[in-house]
């Protein structure tokens, strides 16, 4: 079938589809029946120079994805695969795309230098591999190589150094690739295409450089090349230049000193006057160095730096020249309405204004607004524009008493430049007043720049705006939403909004059924808002006024029942709609249950809610069913055990939903809800309870299922244990072997991959919630159950307290579980705690924290432990 695989690949590719599906078939049943060969057959093919360009491409491409996938369980399968290949077809493989990187064909180098990055990302961690770097550095030394080939190993090069870490390769290697790289970048050796493709490798060879840019040498020698290929003659060496200054300002920011003169005048042209697609680089260099100084300020480190990493003050020095810079891009708007997703000139230098605003407060101010004095009355609306712009930008991170008489003074002017004749100063000036009740408007902390006096006139306007057009009115919901949300916990200043709610709450509704967007993000908006004025609402005020709008909401929904589905396109737009008003019958639900006095009005209309809901899941549309079992959670919790009636009903779903791997954030959510039913129903929950155990059993045995969803099911054990108690007894084998086998996953993970860390710690603390569950769960009948396991929960507590860098919220966990041994097992723990020197320690550390929370829980744990050790 090797043979045949040209015709194959071919034909995949023919506009008849019965031929298309016939030649898929055959690759499919060559892939599954000689895996090995099948690979080798396509590297061939990519390789092989007299093969039609059409066969090569698909070779490359179905090479790759036999490598690689989005799914990370699916990409873990692919890995297994090859590592069970033999070494001496993978070696075959792998000459063969080495070979095909001096390919006449730009595309099959092209593609030979991405498939080679996803071989090298399995084998090199692994240490296998070990001559790749070698051979590529060679094409680059031999003196014959031609162009191309250099082109395409650098490419490689750079695809390389981004698929795999800076451990995974040693200092000498790292020296020769950055050589390499360098010297490709050389002006006066090498072709427009080579020179590009060094420059871009350079740019992910970067993170590897740690070593090199402590080197005063060879760091100015790195940075010379870079900032003289930043004036290349060529716009995309230019851009791709900058892109490395970008990567350098936030990785080697305490090196940078200087060289900053240089920096400050090479993005200074740019700005002024390069080609949008570098001048849109040289400002994210200086949005880089403001990220950088913000964290230097906010933690007193850089990320990936020592705790006393110095700052600078590059923005400070720079304020005087840096702010003209920037404001004079704003005044660069495209002529047409604006569109936020498209990111130019003008967007770039505002959001950079905002972030040198929130690096150095007070003193942009006076820099910045004598420009917004001088342009917002310009008949040009342009400047008009950019003056309104300027303003928003900078009111997050001067102080209130710098910003206050301003906004104070400013305010009446933007109301009325609301109504401004030109569509993009009407949608900046909304934008503009949502950031003013965002940052200036939190009477709970005692200021707001809205006096009572001002509030209905603003309220007015803005509900006037709405009208206005899309791109507008999604602005405006903007602005009514941190209105609200700033009267939220304020007492008596809540009333202060109450009698507009009604009005706003009309508004918002008929906004969200409008169709004169292109798409539904205004819809969205009005939602969210709706349900940030619910949240921020006088609950005993307007209690009437959210169960009238409840009554809208699920006539509403009941309405999205009955609609006529044709297409898919129908089906997402029913399950959108669908999602939104199951998220405002969840905030509902939380709102009225949230007080004594108007919680019996949520559950008289609990049958009617449940009802649509449980009609909604058999839409089986996945985002709505996240809401509407988000809401079915609420309602539990509301209802207690009451909520037991519902349950013949609503199992089969949370049994749909448990199984639903492929959209596992469902799966998460049901998880979740099941706790919250737990808590409601207590030891009702009973009858459920062995179809619950032994759906999160094989959950968490599963290989498909994404990992994300594995930590809520251990907390969720906790949950079901607690509710029902000594019963949980049955489930206590296969449970505590889960949680152990989950902790010395814990106790092997990387910890310098940050994505695994955040993964490790969400693991470690549900194990800890799940110990706690169970041990409050067996408390008053069957602790005894536990004692066994007890050594293992003590080790496990040693481990997370002998960790460098330990969460929070871990501590809190490993804390509280300790007090609940104690408190669940009693004497029966006395030996273990005298054994363990470490708990006095932990604890001493706890009692000292600043996090009063974590404080309160050690003294409590203090106190178990004193009882059961005195």
């Amino acid at each position: 079938m090797a043979l045949e695989i040209t015709q194959f690949l071919l034909a995949a590719q023919s506009p008849d589809a019965n031929i298309r599906t016939q030649a898929e078939a055959s690759l499919r049943q060559f892939q599954e029946q000689n895996l090995p060969l099948f690979l080798l057959s396509l590297s061939v093919e990519l390789a092989n120079n007299v093969k039609p360009l059409e066969s090569r491409r698909l070779a490359g491409i179905v090479l790759k994805n036999s490598l690689d996938a989005k799914d990370s369980v699916r990409k873990e399968h692919l890995v297994q695969q090859w590592m069970t290949i033999e070494i001496s077809i993978k070696s075959q493989i792998k000459d063969s795309l080495l070979r095909t990187l001096g390919s006449s064909a730009s595309e099959a180098r092209h593609t030979s230098a991405q498939v080679i990055a996803k071989v090298a990302s399995i084998e090199i961690p692994r240490k296998q591999w070990p001559e790749l770097i070698g051979s590529l550095l060679n094409n680059m030394t031999q003196q014959d190589s031609p162009a191309a080939l250099k082109q395409a190993t650098l490419e490689t090069l750079g695809y390389v150094c981004e698929v795999i870490s800076h451990q995974d390769l040693v200092q000498d290697e790292v020296n020769s690739v950055l050589t390499a790289v360098v010297q490709g970048m050389n002006l006066a050796e090498h072709s427009h295409e080579v020179r590009i493709a060094a420059t871009k490798a350079l740019y992910n060879a970067l993170d590897f450089a740690q070593t090199n840019f402590d080197n005063e040498m060879e760091r100015n020698y790195i940075m010379k090349v870079v900032c003289e290929t930043a004036i290349s003659k060529e716009a995309d060496i230019r851009q791709a230049a900058f892109e490395c200054l970008v990567s350098i300002a936030s990785t080697y920011y305490e090196v940078l000193e200087p060289y900053m003169q240089t920096l400050f005048q090479l993005t200074s042209n740019a700005v002024k006057g390069d080609e949008e697609s570098v001048a849109l680089q040289a400002i994210e260099f200086w949005s880089s160095i403001c990220d950088e100084e913000i964290e230097l300020q906010e933690y007193g480190t850089v990320e990936g730096g020592d705790s006393g990493s110095a700052h600078s003050r590059f923005i400070e020095k720079a304020l005087p020249y840096l702010v003209p810079l920037l404001l004079d891009t704003m005044l660069k708007q495209e002529d047409q309405d604006q569109d936020d997703s498209i990111w130019n000139i003008s967007m770039a230098g505002g959001t950079c204004l905002g972030l040198v605003a929130r690096t150095v407060g007070d003193s942009i101010v006076k820099l910045v607004m004598p420009f917004v004095e001088g342009n917002i009355l310009n008949p040009d609306w342009h400047c008009r524009e950019a003056a309104t712009y300027a303003f928003g930008s900078i009111l997050e991170g001067p102080s209130v008493e710098t910003l206050g008489p301003l906004v104070t003074n400013g305010l009446d002017f933007l109301l009325n430049a609301i109504r401004d004749e030109n569509n993009n100063v009407k949608d900046t000036t909304a934008w503009t007043l949502s950031r003013i009740f965002e940052f200036l408007h939190c009477p709970a902390s005692g200021f707001s720049v809205i006096s009572p006096e001002k509030l209905e006139r603003i309220v007015t306007v803005l509900l006037e705006s709405i009208n206005d057009a899309p791109n507008v009115a999604e602005k405006v919901c903007g602005a009514i939403y941190y209105l609200a949300q700033g009267y939220e916990d304020s007492g008596t200043s809540s009333s202060l909004l109450t009698q507009h709610i009604p009005r706003i709450i009309s508004e918002l509704l008929k906004t969200a059924e409008r169709t004169d967007g292109s798409d539904f993000k205004l819809r969205t908006s009005a939602y969210e808002t709706l349900n940030e004025v619910v949240r921020s609402s006088n609950v005993v005020e307007t209690s009437l006024i959210i169960l009238e709008l409840l009554k809208s909401i699920l006539h509403k929904l009941g309405q999205t029942l009955e609609l006529q589905i044709v297409s898919s396109d129908d089906r997402e737009k029913q399950g959108d709609l669908q999602a939104s008003l199951c998220a405002v019958i969840q905030v509902i639900i939380q709102k009225l249950s949230s007080t004594d006095e108007t919680k019996p009005s949520i559950l008289q209309a609990a049958d009617p809610i449940m009802i649509l809901l449980l009609r909604v899941f058999a839409c089986r549309s996945s985002t709505v069913h996240e809401e509407a079992m988000l809401a079915i959670g609420a309602l539990a919790h509301a209802s207690g055990p009451e909520f037991e009636k519902y349950m013949p009903e609503l199992y089969k779903y949370l049994e749909m939903g448990l199984q639903n791997f492929e959209e596992y954030e469902v799966c998460a959510i049901t998880v979740g809800v099941i706790g919250d039913i737990c808590r409601a129903l207590e030891d009702k929950v009973l009858p459920y309870c062995d179809g619950i155990m032994n759906h999160l059993v094989c959950n968490l045995q599963s290989a498909e299922l994404n990992r994300s969803v594995k930590p809520p099911i251990f907390s969720c054990f906790g949950d079901i244990a607690l509710a029902i108690g000594e019963q949980f007894s049955k489930y206590i084998e296969p449970t505590v072997a889960m949680m152990r086998s989950a902790a010395e996953v814990c106790a092997q993970m990387d910890n310098s991959d940050e994505e695994l860390m955040d993964y490790g710690n969400q693991l470690k603390r549900s194990i800890f919630e799940a110990y706690s569950g169970i041990l409050q769960g067996f408390k008053d009948s069957k602790p005894e159950l536990m004692l066994p396991h007890a050594g293992h929960l003590f080790q496990f507590i040693e481990l997370v307290f002998r960790e460098k860098y330990r969460d929070e919220s871990v501590t809190k966990a490993a804390v509280a579980v300790m007090g609940d041994l104690a408190d669940a097992l009693g004497p029966n723990t006395k030996i273990l705690f005298k054994d363990k020197a470490f708990c006095v320690q932990f604890l001493g550390e706890c009692l000292q924290s600043e996090d009063e929370h974590l404080k309160e829980t050690a003294n409590w744990t203090q106190v178990m432990i004193a009882r059961v050790v005195s």
